[in-house]
């Protein structure tokens, strides 16, 4: 039966943890020989897969990572000595640097499949990065909120793939609560993360990867620094029916390391709880910033009493001297979320949670940074203030909005995410026109001073509004005009016509057809023109 990958409740019990099962009993005898004759991608895995064979899925080579034997960090952390192996599966080697291609990967098919063309998340930079540049690919419109620290060359790099970036002057577990609010304000669909199908089926794909380049077997210890969990999650799925299909002997021990920052999940190991306590988070290590884990906490409490496994944390200054070890032993750079599990191995084999002779998987994701710092400007990034005031909720233990807040700043952010796209070859008239609208409303104003350029930011940007001069060169205003309004992706945005042209009569009968108004240069007052823009981008949301 066809999975349905995006239901956000269970049928059966109503849960919001959603699921796959396989019958893995019906696998073919010779599935791991098949494998062979496969792509080596993650897509390969289709029988443990929710996606029939005729699936149209958006790739770009993701999967099929390498799996390195690190050798030096054998010799100096002593554990070669005593006959183990520490092994790095190499994603970093992804699309866009990091684990979470994966997830965006079979993601983004799966809302290509069902026409889906408006997607929401909330992200502390890598998921972001994948999820921005597969939707580019895929054709789907992406709004990504993100706290206030995540580096700018991460914000950067969104804006580049065309992504609607909302900076957040919060906490990552606000930025999710505001992106939650307004994808249900607007009607879009926003990423279920851990609790959804996709992506724990996608993670699930490094535990099927590593196991087959092992020669199907499962090593001792599976290794990450992890924020929400998603990527143990579903490498413990994977091994799971491995070991159900009778493809390996064992579940390998889980070892999840946390920034010591924001540990909630290894503060609650530690303690024996079944459910962990969010926190607020404070650590330099961005990207592992998660202060809520909720239920993903639970399920890896749960494997680590079934099969045995730890958790710890580890210093900021542990993880950045980690990075620096790794990159001078075995050559291989990467971010800080990355050094935390080299950081957590570290402590996992000091404290003898790893015992000699043991095989040891690491998961090693991210570059240290590939953005171009100057690719882009700050023009491309929204900004929301919801730090102040928050309202503490006893419940929960962490600030959350409180609603007369999360109202305030949805509907600050409502104003900030219109954008007027004004087409005129006068630099000086246009910045005149972003500037009078700017003093008066918070909206987004690109500029562009040619036909060809216009047309092709109004396709891009698909603004809520277009202001449009008649005499340009080359292409005029009539000519800009008629390609807009006989192109589907762009005929429904209102345009409204600026320019000290003087139309004829036929001009005239023209741009009442396709046209909102036409205003006269000089001829109009500044709070006129305000208002009636205003007028009609309210009729249009």
């Amino acid at each position: 039966m066809e999975a349905n990958l995006f239901t956000a409740r269970c049928n059966a019990c109503n849960g919001a943890w959603i699921e796959a099962r396989y019958d893995v009993a019906a696998l073919p005898a010779d599935w791991p020989a098949l494998m062979t004759q496969r792509p080596t991608n993650l897509w390969r895995y289709r029988e443990l897969l929710p996606f029939p064979d005729d699936f149209p899925i958006v790739s770009m080579g993701e999967g099929w990572t390498p799996l390195t034997r690190a050798a030096g960090l054998e010799q100096e952390s002593g554990h070669g000595k005593q006959g183990g192996e520490i092994w790095i599966k190499d994603e970093r080697q992804s699309p866009t640097g990091s684990f979470k291609d994966r997830q965006a990967a079979c993601t983004v098919s799966g809302l290509k499949a069902r026409e889906i063309d408006e997607f929401v998340i909330a992200s502390t930079g890598n998921a972001a990065a994948a999820y921005a540049a597969y939707c580019a690919r895929a054709g789907i419109k992406l709004w990504v909120f993100l706290p206030s620290n995540v580096p700018a060359e991460k914000i950067r790099e969104l804006a580049l793939y065309g992504a609607e970036v909302v900076k957040i002057t919060g906490t990552y577990d606000q930025a999710k609560e505001v992106a939650a609010d307004f994808a249900a304000r607007r009607g879009i669909y926003k990423d279920q993360g851990a609790k959804g199908i996709t992506g724990k089926e996608s993670m699930k794909t490094i535990a099927l990867e590593l196991t087959e380049q092992l020669g199907w077997q499962a090593p001792d210890w599976y290794v990450q620094s992890v924020s929400g969990g998603i990527g143990p999650l579903g490498v413990l799925k994977g091994f799971r029916e491995l070991r159900h299909a009778g493809l390996i002997d064992r579940v390998p021990k889980l070892g999840i390391v946390q920034a010591e920052g924001c540990s909630p999940m290894v503060q609650a190991w530690e303690q024996g709880l079944a459910q962990a306590e969010p926190v607020r988070p404070d650590t330099l290590v961005i990207v592992l910033a998660t202060g809520n884990p909720g239920l993903a906490y639970e399920t890896l409490k749960q494997a680590s009493d079934q099969y045995g496994g730890a958790m710890v944390a580890v210093s900021d200054g542990d993880a950045f001297r980690a990075m620096r070890r790794v990159a001078r032993t075995e050559g291989f750079s990467m971010e800080p979320a990355a050094s935390v599990a080299f950081a957590g191995l570290e402590k996992l084999l000091d404290e003898g949670h790893i015992q000699p002779g043991e095989r040891v998987v690491i998961n090693c994701s991210g570059h240290t940074f590939s953005a171009e710092k100057h690719a882009l400007e700050d023009h491309f990034l929204l900004h929301l203030d919801v730090d102040a005031p928050l309202a503490a909720r006893p419940s929960d233990g962490v600030q959350n909005l409180a609603k007369k807040d999360l109202a305030v700043a949805l509907n600050q952010l409502d104003e900030q995410i219109t954008t007027i796209v004004v087409i005129d070859d006068n630099a000086h008239d246009s910045r005149l026109i972003r500037r009078l609208l700017q003093s008066y409303k918070q909206y987004r104003v690109f500029e562009a001073h040619n036909g060809l350029d216009g047309i092709d930011l109004v396709r891009q940007r698909k603004p809520g509004l277009v202001m449009l001069d008649l005499t340009l060169p080359g292409l005029d205003g009539f000519a800009i005009l008629d390609e807009l309004k006989g192109d589907e992706r762009t005929r429904e945005i209102p345009v409204i016509i600026v320019s000290a042209k003087s139309p004829t009569g036929d001009e005239w009968k023209h741009l009442r057809r396709y046209t909102k108004s036409v205003w006269q240069k000089g001829n109009f007052s500044a709070r006129e023109l305000v208002d009636h823009v205003v007028e009609i981008l309210s009729d249009n949301v």
